[in-house]
């Protein structure tokens, strides 16, 4: 957890409809298929030379990369909040490949919170993420994270 100073975001700092966009990171076909090997080894993900015949034409990342570049891209948007854990995420989806040479960026929504019913040192944060095309602003992908939150004092 970051230190707990005049920095760290608290549940009560988190504010419906609060937006935050990362820098960018860009992946190279090289990237692309030498994670594909090890983690996902699709040849549409590991094989530039059969990708060529995929429906995209050339390689593209694999889902678990595309979520891992996020988390990186995430973390410089979300680094300040006074995390608990993530519990679950929803409504996950790839709707673009993630090619290589195409900058995206994180984009953080924060959707609902409220308090938790079980611990009243936490609050419970639903936030949209999306991992984006930083050329067009369209998602290449996209979830709903629920998460739980410190409280900077406990409800009563």
């Amino acid at each position: 957890m970051p230190p707990l100073n005049g920095l760290t975001r608290f549940f009560e700092d988190l504010v419906i409809g609060e937006v935050r966009l990362s820098g960018t990171r860009t992946l190279t076909a090289e990237d692309i298929t030498t994670f594909a090997r090890q983690y996902d080894p699709q040849w549409f993900h590991a094989d530039a030379d059969a990708a060529r015949d995929s429906v995209w034409g050339e390689v593209v990342a694999s889902g678990i990369q595309t979520m891992a570049v996020w988390r990186q891209l995430d973390h410089e948007v979300a680094h300040d909040i006074a995390w608990i854990c993530g519990v679950g995420w929803d409504k996950v989806r790839w709707p673009r490949g993630l090619r290589a040479g195409v900058p995206v960026q994180a984009r953080s929504t924060v959707l609902t919170k409220r308090a938790s019913s079980k611990d009243p040192t936490r609050g419970v944060v639903v936030m949209r993420y999306e991992l984006l095309d930083a050329r067009d602003g369209l998602p290449v992908w996209e979830a709903e994270g629920t998460n739980l939150i410190r409280r900077r004092q406990p409800a009563t």
